[in-house]
């Protein structure tokens, strides 16, 4: 069973390599979807994969890596759509 999450994580998670490190991280589960930095100081991410996979993730997202430190994630989950073929950091 696949699982698909739309998350929006706040904190200091701009200029901390929080993209770079969700992109290694989604990769490393096997996930699709994208990640971007939004103009409030968000991050923002759309992640589906195998249920386990995706769910450790959204598990990441709320802990980070230094030197990230996030403060809250909002996730939603959505219709698995199966659209991506990898993750990627986008603008």
């Amino acid at each position: 069973m696949k699982k698909r999450y739309h998350v929006r994580i706040s904190g200091r998670v701009q200029g901390v390599y929080f993209r770079a490190n969700t992109r290694r991280q989604a990769r490393a589960f096997g996930l699709t979807g994208w990640v971007r930095n939004l103009p409030d100081g968000r991050v923002e991410a759309v992640f589906e994969g195998e249920r386990n996979n995706a769910e450790a993730m959204l598990a990441w997202c709320r802990a980070g890596t230094p030197p990230a430190r996030v403060d809250h994630v909002e996730a939603e989950e959505e219709n698995v759509e199966g659209g991506f073929t990898s993750f990627d950091i986008v603008h």
